[in-house]
């Protein structure tokens, strides 16, 4: 009987994951497709639930396996267990060497397993190809259990293909064609096999194809060209963002990996690109999320902020809906495009329960603006931007007491909106649950942002009145936040005000975010980086989202204890940003690290276990790889780490007392836009300080300022 993959060798079953617009595929170090999550997705729908592939009925070693550093492509390289005969001699191990690579394009599945006999003798064999789709919504694969489910319709068995389908209860029939290049010698529903005679040290290719499209001929020349459009399509994407380039090899190989993932989870919508926020469980459009890694790379790649705002212009609530918690104004939460979510079996098709989203948007559309001096497109979002500022002072404060809030329309939504959304995040010291309606000490400095942004906008546009109304709107509500939420015998803000206006007196990793939208006075926010930096709450690798010590401190639970690489970053910025650069350089140092151990790419999470010597940090089990604010983690650390930030109506990059990471001599930043022209800036480490200068010829309309 063949072994099942946990029995072939448990320390490698790990998930490879490839994505191309609503297409992803995540599978095992052999290129297995045998269980959940694996699977080939297509707008949340499973619709290839195993796709495995073995040699005479046994299953291959595998040597290793990797995606490309494009992630393009994924390669898996195995090899023959001791094979039984065919008519022949019996094969050792190790004889026959197996490639699969594959990629994704056009909501299509390409493969080409090429096997290859090392043996002084031709080999006789037979290669099987198990597949099969179960059609599967991704909240199904989540622990949601339906009432009742689609039919299956009875495959469809041609001479090198089959055709699995499911008509849904919504009455959309969902199919997955796999056509193969040859012929099998016997083709059921559920397996392909094939009789192969390979000669000593020839080469033999197969081509598989998985997707929807009927006129499918699996062979070398469509893959091939297939690849050629996939890997242009990911270059085009990376080409509009500055690149970075440092002395490390191996702090460049993190920076590498970043770009690619965030590229890789970079969808291209109607309105522009769009981050999805993470394979496998978030692979859709998330509104918090795509907000971040925007605020992460606005530096270097203004582009994606610019197609996120658009984006989320576009789906933003005009109406109230309970079910959807939505209201007029509201940015929307997360999108989905599955069967369950398309029967209202489930809110999140067009789901707006999240209370930070809208404050966020608009916060962004302000950054934006500072950046690149785009007013035009401002002028387009400038409905959206006031419908959002009328929910945040409309229904966004649902009590009326000066702060946004948040409490669950309908009990099919997030009970939890902020984000930290699970049901156990947000608590009172002794461990209550408190009731709503739930004021986020988070989401008030983002409202700040928001009053700020506007300030600042409609003094572009010529409203000095209204200017100075929202300036005194923002003061208003950061003289309420420090009254109310700051705790003078802990020295730290609550994490939330419940609706019995009563504080949850918990540290939390929350606070750090104010730092990074300037909220605090220069004393509490010394305070609060104080205590992020002690060993409460970092953990040697980045902070914990809740201090050590803490009611319902557990350093592997989701919200109430693990190490979010986005959290640390933008807690990390905030502390930059009142003037400890020393700070920076070690989170930054921190965080290298724990990507190396996790081969480069950042998790969406780990766990918030103390650092030991000599010891890697604990991976979270079900944590989401790669995760859009985790790849950005490092632009967000990067920028404070230089001090730099870039003033679009100046034209203007400000580089205040940079520094380098810790190893790193040398760091350039080449084609940095700033309007139409580019500038490259080359940072130097001098004795005890770090120069920066303009390497690219021609870029007299640009400044440089520089402060020590």
């Amino acid at each position: 009987m063949p072994l099942s993959a946990d029995e072939q060798a448990p320390t490698t079953r790990r998930s490879f994951a490839l994505k191309q617009d609503d297409s992803f595929v995540v599978a095992d170090a052999w290129g297995d497709i045998l269980g959940d999550p694996d699977g080939v997705f297509r707008d949340d729908t499973r619709v290839l639930s195993r796709f495995r592939i073995m040699l005479s009925e046994q299953p291959l070693s595998v040597l290793g396996a990797a995606v490309s550093g494009d992630n393009v492509f994924f390669t898996a390289n195995a090899t023959n267990r001791p094979l039984p005969p065919l008519g022949g001699p019996s094969l050792p191990e190790g004889v026959i060497h197996v490639e699969r690579r594959r990629f994704l394009w056009l909501d299509q599945l390409y493969e080409c397993v090429r096997l290859v006999n090392y043996g002084a003798a031709e080999a006789d064999l037979e290669m099987t190809i198990e597949f099969a789709a179960d059609f599967r919504d991704m909240f199904e694969l989540r622990g949601l259990k339906r009432a009742a489910r689609g039919r299956l319709s009875a495959p469809r068995i041609s001479e090198d293909r089959v055709i699995l389908s499911y008509e849904g209860l919504d009455k959309v029939t969902r199919s997955s064609i796999v056509a193969f290049s040859e012929k099998p010698s016997r083709l059921t529903a559920e397996r392909a096999d094939f009789a192969i005679v390979l000669p000593a040290l020839t080469p033999v290719e197969f081509y598989v194809e998985v997707g929807a499209d009927p006129a499918a001929s699996p062979n070398r020349a469509r893959f091939r060209a297939a690849a050629a459009r996939a890997g242009l399509a990911m270059r085009e994407k990376r080409r509009r963002s500055a690149s970075l380039r440092s002395s490390g090899r191996l702090f460049n190989n993190w920076l590498a990996r970043s770009s690619a993932d965030l590229a890789l989870l970079t969808t291209e919508t109607p309105t522009g690109p769009y981050p999805y926020a993470g394979i496998p469980w978030f692979c859709a459009p998330f509104g918090r999320d795509a907000i971040v890694a925007s605020f992460q790379t606005l530096w270097l790649n203004p582009a994606l902020a610019r197609g996120v705002l658009a984006f989320l212009a576009k789906y933003q609530a005009h109406e109230t809906s309970d079910f959807r918690d939505s209201a007029p104004g509201k940015i929307v939460h997360e999108m989905r495009r599955g069967e369950m979510a398309a029967l209202g079996e489930i809110p999140f098709g067009r789901y707006y329960g999240s209370v930070d989203t809208t404050p966020l948007f608009v916060a962004l559309a302000g950054a934006y603006a500072e950046r690149t001096a785009d007013m035009a497109f401002i002028e387009e979002l400038w409905p959206a931007l006031n419908e959002a500022m009328g929910w945040i002072d409309g229904a966004g404060d649902s009590n009326h007491d000066g702060f946004v809030d948040y409490v669950r329309a309908a009990n099919t939504g997030l009970a939890n909106q902020g984000w930290k959304d699970s049901g156990d995040a947000i608590f009172h010291a002794d461990g209550r649950t408190p009731p709503g309606p739930i004021a986020l000490i988070e989401v008030q400095a983002y409202v700040h942002a928001a009053y700020s942004a506007m300030a600042a906008l409609n003094g572009r546009r010529g409203d000095a009145q209204a200017a100075k109304r929202w300036r005194s709107r923002a003061e208003t509500l950061r003289a309420a936040v420090e009254d109310r939420f700051w705790m003078d015998d802990l020295q730290f803000y609550a994490i939330a005000l419940d609706g019995e206006d009563k504080l949850c007196r918990v540290r939390a990793s929350n606070a750090g975010h104010l730092l990074y939208f300037g909220l605090p006075g220069p004393e509490r926010a010394a305070h609060v980086a104080e205590q992020l930096m002690s060993p409460r709450f970092n953990s040697g690798w980045g902070f914990r989202t809740l201090a050590a010590g803490e009611t319902r401190f557990n350093p592997m639970s989701y919200h109430n204890g693990a190490v979010w690489p986005h959290d640390t970053a933008l807690a990390a910025a905030g502390i930059a940003r009142y003037g400890d650069r020393s700070a920076i350089v070690r989170l930054l140092s921190q965080m290298f690290e724990a990507a190396v151990h996790f081969e480069m790419g950042l998790p969406e999470l780990f766990c918030g276990f103390h650092r030991r010597p000599g010891e890697a940090p604990i991976a979270y089990p079900v944590a989401s790889l790669p995760q859009a604010w985790s790849a950005g983690s490092v632009f967000m650390l990067l920028q404070a780490c230089l001090g730099l930030s870039i003033d679009g109506w100046k034209r203007e990059v400000l580089i205040d007392r940079p520094k380098l990471p810790i190893g790193i001599e040398e760091f350039t930043l080449r084609n940095l836009m700033i309007g139409s022209d580019r500038i490259d800036i080359a940072f130097q480490r001098d004795g005890n300080r770090v120069v920066a200068l303009p390497e690219r010829a021609g870029t007299d309309s640009i400044s440089i300022v520089m402060r020590d």
